[in-house]
């Protein structure tokens, strides 16, 4: 178990990794942690190029998945970006099936940009096993990243992937869309879903 001077070193590495400074640390440790109070914080600016993600959005219409070796299916989405004042989005993505809507595909994470670059780095932990980092940049308001390292559990099934791309962006409409493409050890590249959704709150 930590120490209360392990656990003071923790919370001061973990505040400068996060965009705070020696002095901020300082002082919240000496004034104590700080205590949510259900208001919205401000947007740190690090992350004002991704601000266009930001919001609960839905999917309008269905999503398609195609890939070689699956029956085309179709699927309901609801997406939730959000953000707690520190330099990165907060993401959950869970999809549902359009006529039963049972649970499907669930993945969740965090998506990162480095300082006064355009880099951006997306992490994300998913139901079927698979722990990912994918990496790229964002361009106004599209987003393009690809997979630059993922880990799976033992006994995730075949086949399994080797990589993943995927592309965000607002359209003219205001809508966020969705593309997904992937490789597994059996297919090459190839698209697997895209979704447009609709923002149903900021």
């Amino acid at each position: 178990m930590a120490t209360m001077a392990q656990t003071g070193e923790i919370h001061r590495i973990l505040d400068l990794e996060l965009g705070g400074t020696q002095e901020s640390s300082s002082r919240r440790r000496k004034e104590g942690a700080e205590v949510p109070t259900g208001k919205t914080p401000k947007m740190n600016p690090v992350i004002e190029p991704l601000s266009w993600m930001l919001g609960t959005w839905l999917s309008d219409p269905p999503g398609d998945g195609i890939y070689p070796t699956l029956e085309p299916f179709h699927y309901l989405e609801e997406v939730h970006i959000t953000h707690v004042g520190q330099p990165m989005l907060n993401f959950s993505f869970n999809a549902f099936h359009p006529d039963t809507k049972k649970p499907m595909h669930r993945e969740c994470g965090f998506i990162r940009l480095k300082p006064d670059s355009n880099k951006v780095a997306f992490v994300s932990a998913q139901n079927t096993g698979i722990v990912e980092v994918e990496e790229g940049e964002v361009n106004g308001q599209e987003l393009c990243i690809a997979s630059h390292s993922i880990a799976r559990i033992s006994f995730a099934a075949e086949p399994r992937v080797e990589q993943i791309m995927r592309t965000f962006r607002l359209n003219a409409e205001g809508r966020l869309e969705q593309t997904v493409s992937m490789a597994t050890t059996t297919q090459p590249m190839t698209q697997h879903l895209h979704i447009t959704y609709k923002k149903v709150t900021p």
